[in-house]
């Protein structure tokens, strides 16, 4: 086996202290060598400071210590002999439970390498090799990763290789005691593995539908293949699911052949009742639809943002953030095509698929942020916007996530009405083109005029670059879908969120709304209820927002009650009326079953 450039070595250092230990060896060192730690992970578009999590760094060189010196707050410098090896050692603190960064108890192990893995100025396109170490780890723990196996134990223990720091760090590793489990989709051998099941698991009921949306997607972008000994077109060798099952939790973040996913376990698949018959088919309870919209959404990202990405993605800088204008294509039509797909791979029926679009649909109608920010701008403001919400968010911006599906929506139901092509079509043409690499909106545009006979510039600036409505009404009408008005909620009715786990908390005040005329604030308790006036005024604790509809009864003003800032205030607040949301129903299914089952 040939020595690695890079030499990568990880060990549990501590299981109730949480500690990863790492050994970096650079085999040809620069005189001044630089190593930093990424402050963000693709995919993820915040700075988040992995270093506060790295401790103990000491460099040597043979027998001799190398001195370091910090010069800014992920970088280091050493002074080295180049031609003798560099051996770099450091702990990382690891308890963040989520997909973004590292975890290590008695339980379960997991890490990205933007978390663990310090890059070597001048060397990062140099082969890697990362070596994981059973030592420390509970008796029965397993690893998984995307990373290409050199040698390795059964249980996956052993040294694994990376042609560039790139690919080390877009392969996370699970370690534990988990539930694992395998298929085959397109001719590509694919990997499932679960950490926290319960009992009741159906894994294969698991596997068969995560299969089926693979499946489904691999079609999608290559189309069917031809035989089974046919060489994938796919732009991966193999896949691997990485899923943590926890009590309260969602989430999924994409890599190049891997994806880590969390959801809360009692949105697994579970067994049927021994108690019915066998050949009785489980219902999809909504949380387990909503677990295989993520998964479906996650495996499309292998094709859309890992390969086909914005221009401004076409190498990382790991220092920085790393602004673009496309978030919305790459996230926002990833989120249109993962419940569609799962309707074409069978697993979800049209009035699940409405439902789940008439609530992305309801999402944005309900964000007065749309009409302060176009989707393009929401992009490039990710890395202080999207990913560091507050009370403010909804009022100040709009997800590039749902609005972004909402302008694939409208360009697919346009080309479709217009009978020349399909999204679909223009999503493999955008493959095509840029042979599954770094792309603009140029390109995009260039191939929407292509395949439809006709520029689309206008639409794209009006729906992309302004927060002009729309046109999503005449749009589903014209594939069959009734749009219908309905009475919104009262909390929406009222233009406010809140929490009611203890009494009525203020969380949101959404702008132009009842709430925020009436002088509510985030952080109020809304205590009570005054009715009427003089002495025929009558006033009502308060427990939940329904008993607002319970004690106002007919009144059009009412006196609310709330604890700011520990005093006691009343403000008036009107009813509104004619607040109202939208519930999509199929008219023509005929016209509907064109759209929603039309798989090019």
């Amino acid at each position: 086996m040939t020595t690695a450039a890079l030499a990568y070595r990880v060990q549990v250092q501590d299981l109730h202290a949480h500690l990863f230990a790492v050994t970096l060896t650079v085999a040809q060192p620069a005189a001044l060598q630089r190593v930093s730690l990424p402050v963000w992970i693709p995919g993820s578009y915040l700075v988040r400071e992995f270093s506060k999590n790295l401790q103990h760094l000491t460099a040597r060189q043979g027998n001799k210590v190398v001195a370091l010196r910090q010069i800014d707050k992920c970088t280091w410098e050493i002074d080295c002999k180049p031609k003798q090896a560099l051996v770099l050692s450091y702990e990382v603190y690891a308890l963040d439970n989520s997909v973004r960064t590292a975890w290590l108890d008695t339980q379960r192990g997991f890490f990205n390498g933007t978390s663990l893995f310090l890059q070597v100025a001048g060397q990062t396109q140099q082969p890697h090799t990362l070596e994981l170490l059973s030592k420390n780890t509970p008796t029965g723990w397993q690893v998984a990763t995307g990373l290409t196996p050199l040698k390795t134990t059964k249980a996956g223990f052993g040294t694994y290789s990376a042609s560039h720091y790139d690919e080390l760090a877009d392969c996370p590793v699970e370690m534990g005691d988990f539930w694992q489990g395998a298929f085959v989709a397109g001719g590509i051998p694919h990997r499932f593995v679960v950490a926290g099941t319960p009992p009741s698991f159906d894994s294969a009921r698991l596997l068969a539908d995560t299969q089926a949306i693979c499946e489904t997607e691999i079609r999608f972008w290559h189309g069917a293949q031809k035989g089974k000994k046919s060489t994938p077109k796919a732009p991966h060798k193999n896949y691997l699911f990485m899923l943590n099952a926890v009590d309260d939790g969602y989430g999924g973040l994409e890599h190049r052949n891997s994806t880590a996913l969390i959801c809360t376990r009692k949105d697994l698949p579970q067994l049927a009742p021994a108690s019915l018959p066998k050949s009785t088919k489980p219902k999809y309870t909504e949380g387990y639809t909503t677990l295989l919209g993520l998964i479906s959404h996650e495996y499309f990202h292998t094709w859309n943002v890992k390969q086909l990405r914005p221009a401004e993605f076409a190498g990382y800088n790991y220092g920085t953030e790393n602004y673009t204008e496309l978030l919305w294509f790459f996230e926002g039509f990833t989120s249109y095509y993962d419940d569609l797909l799962l309707h074409r791979a069978g697993l979800i029926d049209d009035a699940t698929y409405l439902k789940l679009l008439n609530k992305t649909i309801n999402q944005v109608m309900q964000t007065p942020g749309r009409e302060v920010q176009s989707v393009a701008q929401a992009s490039f403001d990710a890395w202080v916007k999207y990913y560091r919400q507050d009370e403010n968010t909804p009022n100040a911006t709009v997800s590039y996530y749902t609005k972004g599906s909402l302008v694939a929506l409208c360009l697919d139901l346009t080309l479709r009405a217009e009978g020349k092509t399909t999204l679909d079509d223009v999503m493999r043409g955008l493959w095509k083109r840029t042979q599954g690499g770094p792309m603009t909106e140029a390109d995009l545009c260039s191939v929407l005029a292509e395949l439809s006979g006709r520029s689309f510039a206008k639409e794209i600036q009006q729906w992309v670059h302004t927060t002009a409505e729309l046109p999503l009404k005449p749009l589903l009408e014209a594939q069959g879908v009734a749009v219908l008005e309905e009475p919104a909620q009262l909390a929406q009715r009222l233009g406010l969120r809140v929490s009611e786990s203890t009494g009525i908390h203020v969380k949101v005040v959404l702008r132009g709304g009842a709430a925020e005329q009436a002088g509510l604030a985030v952080g109020d308790e809304w205590l009570g209820l005054e009715v009427g006036t003089g002495k025929a005024a009558t006033q009502w604790r308060m427990h939940k927002l329904d008993d607002l509809s319970l004690y106002a009864g007919y009144a059009t003003k009412v006196g609310v009650l709330v604890a700011r800032d520990k005093r006691l205030l009343k403000l008036t607040l009107n009813l509104p009326k004619n607040v109202t949301t939208w519930r999509l129903a199929t008219r023509d299914s005929q016209r509907l079953s064109k759209w929603l089952g039309h798989a090019d």
